[in-house]
């Protein structure tokens, strides 16, 4: 698993910067050859199906990375049959039981700890940003963003495409 903590804001910035991380630290050398990035998302907060600025993000990274990014979102509500909920954190919540919480550092370092009799292990990384709340959206995104949405259930499931491929 791979956990990023924030030191701000969750914003959608914040979960592409998460995807990012994840991406140059983790994911190019596991999946040289991905053609596609897989991500499911709850459907509030940061990176909401309703919010167009983390679609905004999202491009920005897609156009960074050169690699298409699927997104699923969970229904409203949904979010608990997330696989993520049930196999990683529980697990982290476990590491973490009953220590004061005094730095980031800290938090770091004992999610690393976390581990599994089949074979779980987490890395963590520190994201040290402060993150803009209320941005806003280009006034032209929407216009020539390259955001495809599914026929079935689109505001829920949709592609960034990368300028090039």
């Amino acid at each position: 698993a791979y956990i990023n903590i924030g030191t701000s804001k969750d914003t959608g910035e914040f979960a592409c910067d998460s995807i990012r991380q994840w991406w140059y630290n983790q994911g190019r050398y596991d999946y040289p050859n991905a053609k596609s990035i897989l991500i499911f998302c709850d459907s509030g907060g940061s990176n909401s199906y309703r919010h167009y600025i983390f679609k905004e993000d999202l491009q920005k990274l897609v156009d960074e990375i050169g690699v298409e990014i699927r997104v699923a979102h969970y229904p409203s509500y949904a979010s608990k049959w997330n696989p993520i909920e049930h196999r990683v954190f529980c697990h982290v919540t476990r590491a973490l039981k009953g220590v004061i919480l005094k730095g980031y550092d800290l938090v770091k370092e004992l999610i690393e700890t976390t581990t599994t009799k089949k074979g779980l292990t987490v890395k963590a990384n520190i994201i040290n940003k402060v993150y803009q709340t209320k941005r806003k959206v280009a006034d032209n995104f929407k216009e020539t963003m390259r955001i495809i949405f599914d026929k079935e259930l689109g505001k829920w499931n949709y592609r960034a495409i990368p300028l090039k491929i």
